[in-house]
């Protein structure tokens, strides 16, 4: 089942995605839930982030072609930073400009996988029963930000700004993450395609070992970190994430959205 949500005239609703439509369901998306019976198209619709995350964590250096190429030692536990709130953005919505002093900002394809139960300090089989299923994220990045006070490396900032924070179109569940392939299209032009099999941390051992550091609820999202081909956005740009079995999401860069 493949989860999305959306805005109906300032309506929000859920739903399974089949085809060019959403069949709407009443209730909860990670409990209890039912067909209402109405059928929303999908032409014209809004699309909204597919769930409300109470955090959205992400990793650095997680694909070993990545680590080979850069230098970059293995590491022993998830290296992870969070992204806010304000930049939770969806498919098919605005990725608005960082600030004028931002510098560089770049795209970053990615796994990301959602979370469906509480889980606190669970084993690897645990949190893989835990996984409600898996979405596409395109982890926008200001990365001169980063690394701009020497003093004090800003990943907070750099990879928080307003729409920063992309991920949907919908929530893929069922799926096996070990044969997807992700794909980031840069104005139609392949620029990453990597294999999820490369990632040092599988997506269960990525939420059992931050599930030792804190609560997990259901929604949150984790970015599972993105491999070679990262490279930057100028005002226009369009990018897609694609992976099969999931979906793709696409979004263009450097226009702030006008009032909903």
């Amino acid at each position: 089942m493949n989860w999305g949500r959306l805005d109906i005239d300032r309506r929000t609703v859920i739903g399974a995605v089949e085809g060019d439509r959403l069949i709407v369901r009443d209730g909860d998306m990670f409990g209890v839930s039912a067909p209402t019976g109405e059928i929303v198209p999908l032409d014209g619709a809004k699309w909204l982030p597919p769930c409300q995350p109470s955090k959205f964590i992400a990793l650095w250096n997680n694909l070993r072609a990545a680590a080979e190429k850069n230098g970059w030692a293995p590491p022993d536990t998830p290296l992870y930073f969070i992204k806010t709130p304000n930049a939770y953005n969806a498919h098919e919505r605005p990725i608005p400009p960082a600030p004028p002093d931002a510098g560089r900002v770049v795209y970053e394809g990615e796994l990301g996988v959602v979370v469906g139960v509480q889980i606190k300090s669970a084993t690897e089989a645990e949190a893989a029963a835990a996984i409600f299923g898996y979405t596409c994220v395109n982890d926008v990045t200001a990365f001169e930000v980063i690394h701009g006070d020497p003093s004090f490396e800003q990943w907070t900032r750099a990879k928080s700004f307003d729409g920063f924070a992309v991920f949907g179109p919908t929530i893929a569940t069922g799926v096996d993450p070990r044969s997807l392939v992700v794909r980031t299209l840069v104005n139609g032009r392949e620029r990453q395609n990597y294999p999820v099999a490369d990632m040092i941390f599988s997506p269960a051992e990525i939420v059992a070992r931050i599930s030792q550091d804190m609560t997990l609820e259901p929604g949150d999202v984790i970015a599972c970190g993105t491999s070679l081909g990262v490279a930057p956005m100028r005002p226009g740009t369009r990018v897609e994430v694609a992976i099969d079995g999931v979906g793709v999401l696409q979004n263009t860069y450097g226009a702030a959205e006008g009032p909903s």
